[in-house]
């Protein structure tokens, strides 16, 4: 018996062949064809082959006539009996019975029989599973793919069609092996793809299922189901985002669809929430805005679906809980009836959001009035819209709408424990509150929300014993639980919990939870611990700000941290905002809270330069009876910024008269202040006399020590010695101990110095014993650091760099303080060689390769996306980055990236408002000048550099204005511009030594010939400045003269100079390299050995003193030694020069040179390396030609070999 399969090649090749003979005989007409096929079949009657192709001809033939569809069957059933394994036949005659006679039941078997045959026959498989579905034999049509599928792998309609019957059962398991399979058969149907992205969707396999959608929306970017699954499943995932583009885009194809609408606004607002939690309101308000809109149009197609409405109330409400107040203005002088118009308008606005969630609320609930969540939804919306009316009065017998619906959800779901928390939570009464919580506790006893608001609620009634143990209960159960933190914060004098243990805890309450109430309390706890001026509280409190506007706390407390962090007129601005909160919206308040606000503002407006504010404010006090002691202060020290010294020390002697009876604290206020006013109205000599007749019992003080210390360290004959020592006796925490030698070596510099510059030697010694005994104070590091960059000496940039601890807490945030990071950026830019950059350069610096690993660039821009206010650390950038390109010959993206930071930094207003940034801006109009420059923008160049020379700062700065003005009319060949601003350049001069070499160059290369003599300038005009370094100086001053000496051909001269810069220096690499290399050129030019050995000492020096291998140096002495005839060391040179250099920057003539080695070793030399073996002499000097073609010794070279 054949296999049945073994019949389908034989028929498929009989279709075959009619079509054959239909294509030879189309010019012969159909009844040509039709008679031949009869003769077939009248010459072979038992052949199948003939009946099928005539049945087939005439079924192609018939397709508008029954009679001649008959006759085709008629044939195909003599072919299927001649042949039974036939299954095209079976096919034809199922199409037959289920089109022609409709006899369903013969077409089943036909088909049936057809596809038993061949299982791959897609067209009988398919037409027999749709008589099945049509007939509701799901059951059948299942068997009759899975026998398909069973019998041959590539029966992938079976495969598709069983997927598809799988996914119609949910058997998404099964369904998913299926409709792979399918998919190798039909890469390209939409439909496979979609529904194995479902099959996977169900199975949890969300990735698998967004890259099948993708797929199938990449084959039909028509389809709407799958981009609104995609965008469900990025909402399950979180990407919100991605789910908001899906649903768009569903949108744009289908803008009918409910569910697009629903979905994109769920994405709209799960994005918003992700914006909220991370502090951006406004954005995250804008969103809902958007989600809105979305969902408005969703509920205009669905009206009558329950889902929809709940989801605008959803999003109504969070709105109306995220809205953010946003600040108009930030003028000092603020328009209290405008402001409270914006906190009202603001007011409104979330109250019709909240009405408007409550509205949708209630329509769901009309259409689902069994959803008992939706009954808590109304009650929260109803809680909301009643706070913004102010509805706090509250009849403890009358049940408001909020607590009716909630009960109302628990009819529905009484074992609902969150329902029972949100009655708690609700209701006005402090016993049915507690019922409430202990009921939902009884439901699930390690409900953490029901333990925190029951600690909330033992609090408030002053159980604090309770209070305590139920916070700490729902802390161990969920430590994600805001509350419980903040009321571990809250009850601290009661736990006698350090301040700064309080503020971790509250700071951790306002991270988890950003409410206005925790971030308030975080920055009450902040001013007690010391952490006014974080970044974490800054933030809280304009959070606080913009959520509740009319809390006078929110902007009393913004006033303190603005204040802390020396802003001290958006300061004012917050405190006169809280007091016409506090006058508005506050009610009836003790006058004490008013005095508060108002002596803040007066000490904000003082501390700002607006003294004559800070005095009204204080005059306006003293008129209602509110000038408290501190007020009084203010008072005393605004009249001395105005000048009224009279009044001012009318004041001091009032508050020296009282102040053995004040407290501590208010006495060393005032006594520091009475000290302050004394040295700076009568002078130092007035002010020790009075010192020296106060009471002694006033000074024993830690913080009045620092004050008499400032003022003794100013006095030379030291007649507060005593006064200083016994006060001093009272400083006691290592903080303060630090600070006083801090200010200890501020005295020495100031004692030990002279009128024309500071001690600063006497000041590193004391430091250098303190640091010893103090190696982990920040304080002593930065000022040492500080203080051997002032210093200028020559290595001292080393020093200052290895000072600082770079760290978490490398910062300090007082004022007039050097921090760390400003000692970090300015060494590594005086220290010159920043990167160590080797493809273009070689730095002999001995903390080049230090600062490298510190990345110095990369540490401040970490402190810049910490603090983007802080101009300082951006202006240490660009000059960082100004380091950086000088050292790689200034490359386009440097140069284009270093254009963008000068921009975007000097289109900053405060250049033009703080006189002190004068030098920054006058250093960053030079840095674009420079990028111009190099860019060969010679007229930006010079527009920069003229900008420069106005601003206004000293001449000896101005100097280098018009030194980069000579430089620019030089590349721009305006000679004339470049001898008058030479000219300007002398008559400014600079302190600086640098600058004098610069024009000394300039002046040598353009022939600006002038009767003085510029190096001698720079001697008089630099005497303090190279002071310290004197001979290092000289040896550079030499090395100049040398190097134009070289460029006029007097080489002598120029030797002599250069062996004098060396016996100066003593230790420089590249001094000993130069004179090296002109002795060298002398011996050359002059035949004369001497010179020679001159030039090995000063190579064998370079060598010895450089820090990292010189390049040149060694072939240099290997020429020497081998001209005395020494050709072993010329060998050993040569191989240590090759390691010198980078495999990127080796020159040409190296290899040259690496040739003639690899020559000498190949004609039996011993003393060989392993370099010159690696490649023969042809090797070597054709890479020396691939590197430098055009030099006709090395082509004269190959010639020879």
């Amino acid at each position: 018996m054949p296999h049945p399969y073994a019949y389908q090649n034989v028929f498929a090749n009989g279709a075959l062949g009619y079509a054959l003979r239909c294509e030879v005989h189309e010019d012969t007409g159909a009844d040509v064809v039709l008679r031949q096929l009869q003769d077939f079949i009248s010459c072979n009657p038992d052949d199948p082959v003939p009946h099928f192709d005539l049945g087939l001809f005439l079924w192609e033939k018939g397709k508008e006539s029954k009679e001649i569809r008959e006759k085709a069957a008629e044939h195909f059933v003599i072919s299927a009996k001649l042949n039974p394994q036939n299954g095209h036949a079976f096919r034809y005659l199922g199409h037959y019975y289920s089109r022609v006679s409709i006899d369903n039941q013969r077409a089943l078997k036909c088909y049936q029989r057809a596809v038993t045959l061949w299982p791959d026959d897609s067209e009988s498989g398919e037409a027999l599973c749709d008589l099945l579905d049509g007939g509701g034999k799901e059951s059948l049509e299942v068997a009759v793919c899975q026998e398909a599928s069973g019998k041959s792998p590539r029966a992938f309609w079976a495969f598709r069609r069983l997927g598809y019957l799988q996914i119609h059962q949910n058997r998404w398991s099964e369904a998913v092996p299926s409709l792979q399979h399918a998919i190798r058969g039909y890469p390209t149907c939409a439909d496979l793809w979609e529904a194995l992205g479902l099959a996977y969707q169900r199975l949890g396999m969300f990735t698998a299922a967004i890259k099948s959608y993708g797929r199938a929306i990449e084959l039909d970017d028509s389809r709407v189901f799958p981009l609104v699954e995609s965008g469900n499943i990025c909402m399950m995932l979180g990407s919100f985002g991605k789910g908001v583009e899906q649903f768009q885009q569903a949108l744009r194809i289908s803008p009918q669809n409910a569910s697009a609408h629903y979905g994109l606004a769920s994405a709209l607002l799960g994005l918003s929430k992700e914006c909220i939690n991370s502090g951006a309101f406004k954005w995250g308000a804008s969103l809902l805005e958007e989600a809105s809109n979305v969902a408005k149009a969703g509920t205009c197609l669905a009206e009558n679906t329950s889902c929809i409405w709940k989801l605008h109330g959803d999003i109504q409400l969070a709105y109306a809980k995220c809205l953010p107040w946003m600040e108009e203005g930030l003028g000092l002088e603020t328009d209290d009836e405008a402001f409270r118009t914006s906190i009202l308008f603001w007011k409104k606005t979330c109250h019709w959001a909240a009405v408007s969630a409550c509205s949708s609320y209630q329509r769901a609930l009309h259409l689902a009035p069994w959803q008992a969540n939706i009954y808590v939804d109304i009650a929260m919306s109803s809680d909301l819209i009643c706070s913004y009316k102010e509805c706090f009065k509250q009849d403890l017998n009358t049940w408001k709408l909020p607590q009716k619906m909630v009960l109302g959800g628990l009819l529905l779901e009484g074992d609902n424990n969150e329902f029972w928390v949100a009655l708690g939570c609700l209701c006005g009464h402090s016993a049915l509150k507690q019922h409430a919580l202990i009921q939902g506790l009884q439901i699930d006893v390690s409900l953490a929300i029901a333990w925190a608001y029951l600690g909330k609620l033992y609090g408030e009634e002053d159980e604090r014993q309770l209070a305590r143990q139920a916070f700490d209960r729902a802390r161990s159960i969920d430590p994600s639980l805001a509350l419980p933190w903040a009321g571990m914060s809250a009850d601290f004098y009661a736990r006698e919990l350090p301040p700064d243990e309080a503020y971790e805890s509250c700071l951790r309450a306002a991270q988890i939870l950003p409410i206005p109430e925790f971030q308030i309390g975080l920055a009450k706890l902040a001013l007690l611990s010391g952490h006014l001026s974080s970044s974490q509280v800054y933030g809280a409190i304009q959070q606080s700000v913009h959520r509740a506007p009319y809390y006078p706390e929110s902007h009393n407390m913004n006033g303190l941290v603005c204040e802390a962090r020396f802003d001290y007129e958006t300061a004012a601005v917050s405190y006169r905002r809280a007091r016409c909160a506090l006058s508005t919206f506050a009610g009836k308040v003790p006058k004490s809270h008013i005095r508060d606000i108002s002596i803040n503002l007066a000490r904000s407006l003082c501390r700002a330069g607006y003294a004559l504010d800070a005095v009204q404010e204080c005059e306006d006090l003293n008129k209602e009876g509110l000038l408290d002691l501190e007020g009084l202060q203010i008072y005393a020290y605004s009249l001395w910024q105005l000048g009224k010294n009279d009044l001012v020390l009318s004041i001091t002697k009032k508050l020296a008269a009282s102040a053995l009876s004040m407290e501590q604290p208010s006495r060393d206020a005032s006594v520091g202040l009475i000290c302050r006013f004394l040295y700076n109205i009568s002078g130092l000599e007035s002010a020790i006399i009075s010192i020296l007749k106060m009471p002694k019992e006033l000074f024993q003080s830690s913080k009045i020590s620092f004050i008499v210390s400032a003022i003794h360290s100013l006095d030379q004959s030291n007649q507060l010695e005593s006064v200083v020592s016994s006060s001093r006796s009272f400083i006691a925490s290592q903080e303060e101990i630090t600070r006083m030698h801090f200010l200890i070596a501020l005295s020495k510099l100031v004692k030990h110095g002279s009128k024309e510059c500071l001690g600063v030697q006497s000041g590193l010694k004391h430091l250098r014993k303190v640091l010893h005994m103090y190696p982990n104070s920040d304080l002593i590091r930065n000022l040492l650091g500080y203080l051997q960059l002032y210093s200028k000496e020559w290595k001292g940039t080393h020093i200052a760099n290895r000072c600082l601890t770079i760290g978490p807490s490398w910062r300090l945030e007082e004022e007039g303080l050097k921090s760390a990071y400003e000692i970090f950026g300015a060494a590594a830019v005086a220290c010159y060689t920043t990167q160590c950059y080797r493809k273009t350069s070689f730095p002999t610096c001995e903390c080049s390769q230090g600062l490298h690993q510190t990345r110095v660039i990369q540490q401040l821009q970490k402190m810049l996306h910490q603090e983007p206010w802080n101009y300082n650390a951006r202006y240490l950038i660009i000059i960082n980055y100004i380091q950086k390109a000088r050292e790689e010959r200034f490359p386009q993206h440097l140069c284009d990236l270093i254009g963008r930071l000068i921009n975007v930094a000097l289109s900053n207003k405060l250049f033009s408002k703080n006189k002190s940034s004068q030098y920054q801006m006058f250093q960053l109009l030079l840095c674009a000048s420079e990028i111009s420059l190099q860019g060969g923008d010679h007229v930006g160049c010079i527009n920069h550099a003229k900008n420069a020379s106005g601003v206004l700062i000293p001449d000896n700065y101005l100097f280098f204005a018009h030194l980069q003005l000579c430089r620019a009319y030089a590349a721009d060949n305006k000679f004339p511009s470049l001898h008058d601003e030479y000219m300007r350049c002398l008559e400014f001069k600079t302190d600086c030594p640098i600058g004098w070499i610069c024009l000394k160059f300039i002046e040598s290369q353009y022939e600006l010939q002038t009767d003085l003599n510029i190096l001698q300038l720079c001697h008089e005009n630099c005497s303090k400045e190279i002071k310290n370094s004197l001979s290092m100086w000289k040896a550079v001053f030499n090395l100049v003269q040398s190097l134009i000496a070289i460029w006029t051909k007097d080489f002598l001269y120029a030797e002599e100079l250069l062996a004098q810069a060396c016996s100066l220096a003593g230790a420089e690499s590249c001094l000993f390299l130069c004179h090296g290399s002109v002795c060298m050129e002398l011996a050359r030019q002059l035949c004369d050995s001497q010179f020679i050995s001159l030039a090995i000492r000063s190579l064998k020096k370079a060598k010895e003193t450089s820090v990292i291998s010189l390049p040149i140096v060694s072939v240099l002495l290997g020429q020497a030694e081998a001209s005395l005839g020494s050709k072993m060391k010329w060998e050993q040179s040569l191989g240590l020069e090759w390691f010198s250099w980078p495999s990127e920057m080796r020159p040409a003539e190296l290899f040259l040179q690496m040739h003639l080695l690899s020559r000498e070793t190949k004609d039996g030399s011993d003393s060989s390396s392993s370099v010159e073996l690696c490649q023969s002499p042809r090797n070597w000097i054709l890479r020396a030609i691939h590197l430098n073609p055009s030099c006709l010794r090395y082509w004269k070279v190959l010639q020879n070999i």
